[in-house]
Order: C-alpha cells, then structure tokens, then sequence
C-alpha cells in the first residue's frame, strides 16, 4: 500500500519561505558554535569526572564543582592516581579552561549584537527577553513577517497545546514541542526569570502572570508566559515598536 504523508496538524499553519539576511545567517552560526562548544564543555567534564570515579574520588554534579576541585586533586599527591591518569585529567583540566575562554568570549560577540540590529535591540525591551534570546529570534524569524499572527509563531516554537478531538469533544494535551527547541527552550528559562520577578511591580502584564500563577503549577505557569512571550516578540517584531505592558496583556 502506498504511504499516506503526514497531515500537518491545524495549528502548524503553513509558513511562507524567508530567506535569511547576512546577519540572520552570522547570529545563527554564532548561536550554534556556541551550543557544540556548551556539549563539547559538558563532555568533557562527564569524561573527567568518570575518570576520577574509577580511583574512588568522587566530584558532585555541576561544572562549577568540577573547577573548584580539579586544582586541588591535580596538586594531592596521596590520592593514588597513577601518573598517567594525573596527566589524562590536567590535560583535561586545560581542555575545560579553553573551552570556558571560548564560550565567554563568544558570549560577548553575541551580547554586542543588538547593538547595530534594531530587531534584537527592540525585542530586548520585552520582559525576560535577553541578548541571547534576542539574537536566538532575530536568526530564526528575521522581522516575523512570515506569520501572519502571534499564535503562528507559537506554533512554530512548539509551545501551543496539542489538541485531541474524539466523539466532537476536543481535549487539549500538553505542548506539541515541535519546531525550534532551542529557541523555545531559551524562551521558558527567560519566562521563569519573569515569574520570580513578578511580584515587583504594577504593570498589566505582571498581574496577568500573578493570575496565572495563582491558577496553574508553576512549570506551566512559565510555558504560558513563554508562549504569550511569543507571541509579544511577533507584535514587536512586526510592528517595529517597543514593548509595552498594557499591550501585551490583552
């Protein structure tokens, strides 16, 4: 029997093709060497750590303990590492030093961008939106002009329900998580640093999130943010204007 093709669910609308701009195409590769530099660091680190383990001496999870203890192993005569794996870890030790040098500064080169792209610049006025999830946009949707809504941009980044429909009754389903993970993943950690904030202030939008958290769990507290996040970023994207709280509550 011949294959059916995958039906495209209805709210994945259909995007027109946009051919990125020299900059678009820049921030991307930046974006991406920094996230295999980000693996490569972790890698590395899980290698080193496996290596300590065989000789009992045990590093608690997070980088940060890594840096913290590799110095003082390296320089503890008594724990009974054979030289050779003395030397495997140092050079490992060096290879994490490098690793951490080129991240921050390719961090930077990032950080300065929204400083001669007026998109980047002016989603950086949105709550929660940073550098890093400023110029993640910008690279992935340019102006956005390629959705004809807020909610087609939501959909793309995956953070719109998924719908199940049986005997005429829909069920809404947990996010469907398609298109851009990184970008959408970068866009809940920003809304989680907004509901920690969210008690500072007066503004529409902050009592639209303190009526969400007062409702939900807070994991999907910060997904609805995320996709309202989302949907704001396509109105300032479009419009070439600045955020504005009272907007984006409505």
């Amino acid at each position: 029997m011949p294959r059916r093709s995958p039906r495209r669910p209805p709210d994945q609308p259909c995007r027109r093709l946009s051919i990125k701009d020299a900059t678009q195409q820049e921030i991307q590769f930046l974006h991406r060497t920094r996230q295999g530099w980000i693996k490569q660091r972790t890698e590395t680190a899980n290698r080193v750590r496996a290596m300590l383990l065989e000789f009992s001496i045990t590093v608690p999870k997070r980088i940060l303990n890594l840096r913290r203890a590799l110095p003082g192993i390296l320089e503890d005569a008594e724990n009974d590492l054979p030289d050779g794996v003395r030397q495997l870890v140092a050079d490992h030790w060096q290879q994490l030093q490098d690793l951490d040098d080129k991240i921050a500064d390719i961090t930077q080169r990032v950080e300065r961008i929204p400083v001669r792209d007026a998109r980047a610049a002016r989603l950086m006025s949105i709550p929660g939106i940073g550098p890093m999830i400023a110029t993640a946009m910008v690279a992935a949707v340019g102006d956005g002009t390629q959705f004809t809504q807020g909610r087609g941009l939501s959909a793309w980044l995956g953070l719109v329900p998924q719908q199940f429909t049986t005997g005429g009754k829909p069920r809404l389903l947990g996010i469907s998580k398609r298109g851009n993970r990184y970008l959408r993943t970068l866009l809940i950690h920003g809304a989680r640093a907004v509901l920690q904030q969210a008690h500072r202030g007066d503004d529409a939008l902050r009592r639209w999130i303190q009526q969400v958290n007062g409702r939900v769990h807070r994991n999907k507290a910060a997904v609805a943010l995320a996709n309202k996040l989302a949907r704001v970023a396509w109105a300032v994207l479009t419009r070439g204007e600045t955020f504005r709280a009272s907007a984006a509550a409505a």
